[in-house]
C-alpha cells in the first residue's frame, strides 16, 4: 500500500492558494487543526472561502486568518462566539453564509459522496430557507441544500498510520470525518503517526484513500482555547434551578435527550444514572456524564455542544456530526430541551436571532427543533423591559414552525395538549394573576 507523504505545517500551508475554498474541521477548538491554520496565517494567501462550524476563537485557529484579513467569505453555523467574526460581518468586510449545523454536516457528506444536494425539513419557514428551492415531500415542507466540496481540507485526527488511515479522539470526529472526504486535497494534522498495521482495521474512522498529506503536531492546552479547563464553582439563581427541575420532570426512563445551552444545561446535573436517561450532544456523543470534578478540560475529557468538558458513562459512543444530525432528523432523539426568545400560540419557536444583530449563530437549534419527538422550551417569561415572550405570533425570525410541546418559564408551565396554548402549572413564587398580566398570548387554563 502507498505511504502518505509526511510534511510540515508550513508545507501544508502552501497547498492552499488565494481564492480557494478551505474546509476546516473542529467544533469550537476541539478537533481543530490549529497548527495548520497558524502556519497558513504566516503566508500571503488571501481571499479564502472558509467553511467550518465556526472560525475558532479570537487570534486562535481560523481567528488568526480573520484578523489578518485573509478570509473573504465564511460559511458555517455558529460564528457569534468570535467577536471578530461578528464585527467583520457587520462591517461587510467578510461575506457570510449561515447554515444550520446539521445541514452543514450533511452538505459536506454529500459533497464528499458526489451527491449534488438534499432536501431537509430543517430551516423550513425560516429566513434561512429564503432563495432556496422548497418542496413538500410526504406532507412536510423541505428545503434544498447543495453539497459542499472544497479545494483543500485541513482536518485534525488523533492517530494516523503511514498509509493515511485516521482515528479520531472522543468528540474530535465532529466535522473532520466528512471534510476528509470532501476536498481535492486533504491534509490531516495528527498527534501521532504509527506504522501500517498498528491501527486495528475495525477502529479506523477515515480510510487512507481520502488523505493526501500528514502533518505530525502535538496537541497543547493553548490549541483548545476556552475548552482547555472549566470553572466548577458557580452559583445558580433559584428561579433558574426551579425551571431546570421542572424540565427534568418531563423526562422518562429510556429517553434519549439533547440539552441546549443555558438553563437546559442545568438539567444534566439533575439526571442520575438510575434514571435510565441517555444524553446526546450534537457534536458527536451519546452517553454524557456529569462535568469532571478534577478541574480537567478537553485535554482529558470529551466536550459537549456548549464546548464544556464532560465525562463519559459506561456504554458511551462517539460519532461525527453528520451521523449525529442523522439521529436528530431521523427521530432517534426523544426530547430536546432548549432556550427560547419567543414562543407563540401556534407553537412556533424563535430562539436564534434578534432584529438589528447579525444572523450569525443558528448552531443545531433548527435541526433539533424540527427533528426531536418532543421539544421543551425554557425561557424567562418576560424580557428585561417586561415584554412578554409568550406571544400571539412570533415577531422574531423563526427557528421552527409548530414544533413546541412544552413551555417552562420562571412563572408558568404551558403545553399544547388540548390543541392550543394551555396553562398547566404555576411555578413557585408566581400567581395566576401575575401570569395573566405578563402573558400577551391567549391561553386556556387547565391547572393541575
Amino acid at each position: 500500500m502507498n505511504r502518505i507523504p509526511v510534511i510540515t505545517a508550513q508545507e501544508a500551508a502552501q497547498k492552499v492558494s488565494s481564492g480557494n475554498m478551505l474546509l476546516v474541521g473542529g467544533f469550537g477548538m476541539t478537533g481543530n487543526p490549529t497548527n495548520l491554520l497558524h502556519a497558513l496565517a504566516e503566508t500571503e494567501i488571501k481571499d479564502i472561502t472558509y467553511v467550518g462550524n465556526n472560525v475558532g476563537e479570537s487570534n486562535l485557529g481560523g481567528g488568526k486568518l480573520l484578523l489578518n484579513g485573509q478570509i473573504k467569505k465564511m460559511i458555517g453555523s455558529f460564528f457569534t462566539s468570535n467577536r471578530d467574526a461578528v464585527t467583520a460581518a457587520q462591517s461587510g468586510d467578510v461575506e457570510h453564509e449561515l447554515l444550520p449545523q446539521g445541514s452543514l454536516a450533511e452538505a459536506l457528506r454529500a459533497g464528499g459522496a458526489g451527491i449534488g444536494g438534499f432536501y431537509t425539513p430543517t430551516s423550513a419557514g425560516t429566513p434561512l430557507a429564503q432563495n432556496r428551492d422548497r418542496r413538500t415531500i410526504n406532507g412536510t415542507e423541505q428545503v434544498f441544500i447543495e453539497g459542499i466540496r472544497g479545494n483543500v481540507a485541513f482536518i485534525r485526527a488523533w492517530k494516523a498510520d503511514t498509509v493515511g488511515n485516521l482515528v479520531y479522539r472522543m468528540t474530535e470526529q465532529n466535522f473532520n470525518k466528512a471534510m476528509a472526504t470532501a476536498a481535492d486535497i486533504v491534509v490531516a494534522e495528527v498527534e501521532e503517526i504509527v506504522p501500517a498495521g498498528e491501527l486495528t482495521p475495525e477502529t479506523i474512522h477515515t480510510p487512507g484513500c481520502h488523505v493526501d498529506y500528514l502533518v505530525a503536531c502535538k496537541l497543547t492546552e493553548e490549541n483548545l482555547g476556552s475548552s482547555a479547563s472549566i470553572d466548577s464553582h458557580r452559583t445558580i439563581p433559584e428561579t433558574r434551578m426551579n425551571m431546570a427541575h421542572r424540565a427534568y420532570r418531563e423526562l422518562r426512563s429510556g429517553d434519549v435527550v439533547n440539552l441546549g445551552i443555558g438553563i437546559p444545561t442545568l438539567v444534566a446535573e439533575l439526571i442520575k444514572e438510575e434514571d435510565g436517561i441517555t444524553l446526546h450532544t450534537e457534536n458527536g456523543m451519546l452517553g454524557i456524564g456529569p462535568s469532571p470534578t478534577d478541574g480537567g478540560g478537553a485535554m482529558d475529557y470529551p466536550v459537549n455542544a456548549g464546548k464544556i468538558p464532560v465525562t463519559a458513562l459506561n456504554g458511551t459512543s462517539y460519532f461525527d456530526s453528520a451521523d449525529s444530525f442523522g439521529m436528530i432528523r431521523g427521530g432517534h432523539v426523544d426530547v430536546a430541551i432548549m432556550g427560547g426568545l419567543e414562543v407563540d400560540e401556534a407553537g412556533n419557536l424563535a430562539n436564534w436571532a434578534v432584529p438589528g444583530k447579525p444572523l450569525l449563530g443558528v448552531g443545531g437549534a433548527m435541526d433539533l427543533a424540527s427533528g426531536a419527538k418532543k421539544l421543551v422550551i425554557t425561557l424567562t417569561h418576560t424580557s428585561r423591559n417586561g415584554t412578554s415572550k409568550i406571544v400571539p405570533e412570533c415577531t422574531l425570525p423563526l427557528t421552527a414552525q409548530k414544533a413546541v410541546t412544552v413551555i417552562i418559564t420562571d412563572l408558568a408551565v404551558f403545553d399544547y395538549s388540548e390543541g392550543r396554548l394551555t396553562l398547566k402549572e404555576i411555578m413557585p413564587g408566581s400567581s395566576l394573576d401575575e401570569i395573566r398580566e405578563k402573558t400577551s398570548a391567549s391561553f386556556i387554563e387547565r391547572l393541575n
